[in-house]
């Protein structure tokens, strides 16, 4: 007994169209016609259709299940490179959902920085902007580091400096300047890295600078580029003449 087109689609459980691009692209033969003119096909056909599709199923590209139903070393190669995929895909869905529960847990937007949810509420607009392309100049080491920086600001300095209108006069720039350099001494001597991070780039140098450059002078106002220019310099400053807290020695008297 011979089945048409659309009789083979209902048993593979597939359609007309499928199985129509299954020819032309050489995975089904095509069967005998009849006196007619419409094609016949038999239990071969709905067998090869039914292997088709179940490697199709598994993700095998349809490019490759020629292959891999003809060469047992190629099907190995195949699968095992599916497998690897797959694993990969499985990792980020599991990241994804541990980030949206996150970010359901705490409401914070969902758009904020893969990694910064947990310190969202303590980002503005400006820096959750400034973050996100930290995202793709920084190793994972270095964004690291400054989702501890932004959890480690718990006296406000981040929201003054938000705040800062643009217009901010010298008293107020200068009082901001002097709470802001000594942070920025002691970031950069618990994060030595921040002044020379060439090697948490994960860009050109050039590339990398050209793009923080541009970003800060549309992220953030006249007045907090002042600021912080400021702070930086009076952090360099500080280094030459505040000495390094001296650590404290934690081993028991006898």
């Amino acid at each position: 007994m011979a089945w048409s087109t659309r009789e083979l689609a209902e048993r593979a459980g597939t359609t007309v169209n499928t199985i129509r691009h299954y020819h032309r692209t050489g995975l089904l033969e095509e069967p005998e016609r009849r006196s007619n003119g419409y094609k016949q096909y038999d239990v071969h056909h709905l067998v090869t259709l039914l292997r088709i599709r179940r490697l199709v199923s598994l993700g095998v590209p349809l490019a490759q299940i020629g292959d891999v139903r003809a060469r047992a070393d190629s099907a190995s190669e195949v699968l095992q490179a599916l497998d690897a995929e797959l694993q990969q895909g499985i990792a980020r869905l599991e990241k994804a959902r541990a980030d949206l529960a996150v970010i359901l847990r705490d409401d914070v937007p969902a758009d904020v920085p893969a990694g910064f949810e947990s310190v969202a509420s303590q980002l503005s607009e400006a820096d959750r902007s400034i973050v996100h392309i930290y995202t793709q100049l920084y190793d994972q080491s270095a964004l690291s580091d400054i989702q501890k920086l932004v959890e480690a600001d718990t006296d406000g300095l981040g929201a003054d400096l938000d705040e800062l209108p643009a217009d901010a006069d010298e008293n107020t720039r200068r009082r901001l300047v002097d709470r802001l350099a000594p942070v920025i001494l002691r970031n950069n001597r618990d994060y030595p890295w921040l002044t020379d991070p060439m090697a948490h780039l994960a860009k050109d140098p050039s590339f990398a600078a050209q793009t923080l450059a541009h970003a800060l002078n549309d992220l953030y106002n006249p007045a907090q580029l002042d600021v912080l220019e400021r702070a930086h310099t009076l952090a360099t400053d500080l280094e030459r003449t505040v000495p390094e807290p001296e650590e404290k020695d934690t081993t028991d008297d006898d």
